[in-house]
């Protein structure tokens, strides 16, 4: 648990993640605050980098009909290579690991051919050993409520 954020911080972060539209007097109301005084918690959460609140959309939905991971082996400094696969549009999460991969990025393209293209640019970087491409074929589960408990 982190020192700088207490109950009634988790407790708009867990309202926000409900509906990050909530409004200030609204969450004021549940927490027990002022509007103002939500509007501070709220502000000082999103200035210190605890939240961001941004709308999630559905991929499929927006044309972007390939989806899937890569798990990607190097040779080379790990944080400089999944730097660089951050750096890619495509790429909308890149996170270092212990274990059978040493980065693991997921990739969104509109269409294979595009997916091709990224794919191949990841496998042509420096550092870069081998990847191993996991295709989604369907998402069971996608939450964003984690963090508060």
């Amino acid at each position: 648990m982190s020192p700088n954020i207490d109950d009634t911080d988790r407790e708009i972060i867990r309202l926000l993640q409900i509906d990050g539209r909530t409004s200030y007097s609204q969450l004021g109301r549940t927490v027990g605050l002022s509007d103002a005084a939500a509007r501070q918690r709220v502000n000082r959460l999103t200035a210190e980098g605890y939240i961001d609140i941004v709308a999630v959309t559905d991929p499929v939905k927006m044309g972007l009909e390939n989806q899937a991971l890569l798990g990607i082996c190097v040779n080379d400094d790990t944080r400089k290579v999944a730097v660089e696969i951050g750096g890619l549009d495509n790429a909308v999460y890149v996170v270092m690991t212990a274990g059978r991969f040493d980065v693991i990025a997921e990739i969104v393209t509109r269409n294979r051919e595009e997916f091709i293209e990224v794919s191949n640019a990841v496998r042509m970087l420096p550092g870069v050993a081998t990847v191993e491409v996991l295709p989604y074929l369907g998402i069971t589960k996608e939450t964003y409520d984690w963090g508060v408990g």
